[in-house]
């Protein structure tokens, strides 16, 4: 399992559109992938889980994995989030 913290620093927070490049990107790894605020884990391929989270800029969050990829799938969804969703 590996874990890594990151703030969402877009104006717009995790919602629709960064939500959707945040879901794609997560589905290009085999591993399972978790997003985490405060004490609630949704999964991290799920469009209505992380949406449900509301996430809004400045929130920290916790991004998990387990899998074979689990390091790669933390670290390329952290530059995501640390690019404020632009590719």
């Amino acid at each position: 399992m590996y874990v890594k913290e990151v703030t969402i620093n877009n104006q717009v927070g995790l919602h629709a559109r960064p939500a959707t490049f945040f879901i794609q990107k997560a589905n290009e790894f085999k591993c399972s992938i978790w997003v985490e605020k405060e004490e609630r884990r949704v999964n991290g391929k799920s469009l209505l889980g992380v949406l449900s989270l509301g996430i809004v800029k400045g929130t920290t969050v916790s991004l998990v994995a387990d899998g074979a990829d689990e390091k790669e799938a933390v670290e390329k969804l952290s530059e995501l989030v640390n690019s404020d969703f632009t590719e």
